[in-house]
């Protein structure tokens, strides 16, 4: 449903997130979220260009997010990255289609604009505040094994 760049953005934003007003580095970053560093900068990067995060340079320098949690929607986060995209005229290029959906390509549009809506109304402030059930989660929003850095954790 989502792209994988979209995913790492989705992680690397619920770890900023997690970590307050502490920078991380993309290092720090990768390694909680077991993002490739390399694929994370670029990641990162397209976040810094849509205003979703800011970087700090310097001997604590590192990301932060630009936005207040409850400010910031997965769909956010998707759409710096790797919009939804959503069918606007037949993919087929049929000219006597034109923006008149057939019924299987209106469907396919309905349940794009229902995730994009479900994505809309979901912010990190949200996924961060979530209960977990699973006790190897640790109360974090990540998945099993990838916890947030601690302050003073060398990484």
């Amino acid at each position: 449903m989502i792209s994988q760049t979209a995913e790492y953005a989705l992680r690397a934003v619920v770890c900023l997130g997690g970590q307050g007003d502490t920078p991380l580095t993309t290092q720090q970053i990768a390694e909680v979220t077991r993002v490739p560093s390399g694929y994370l900068a670029k990641v990162l990067q397209a976040l810094g260009r849509a205003g979703l995060v800011t970087s700090q340079r310097g001997l604590h320098g590192g990301f932060l997010l630009a936005r207040p949690l409850d400010q910031l929607s997965v769909l956010d986060v998707i759409n710096a990255v790797d919009p939804l995209k959503r069918i606007e005229t037949c993919p087929l290029g049929l000219p006597s289609h034109g923006t008149n959906l057939c019924p299987l390509h209106k469907r396919i549009d309905q349940a794009i604009a229902m995730v994009e809506q479900a994505f809309r109304d979901c912010t990190v402030a949200a996924l961060l505040a979530e209960p977990t059930k699973s006790p190897s989660l640790r109360d974090s929003p990540l998945c099993r094994g990838l916890t947030p850095v601690t302050e003073g954790e060398e990484k």
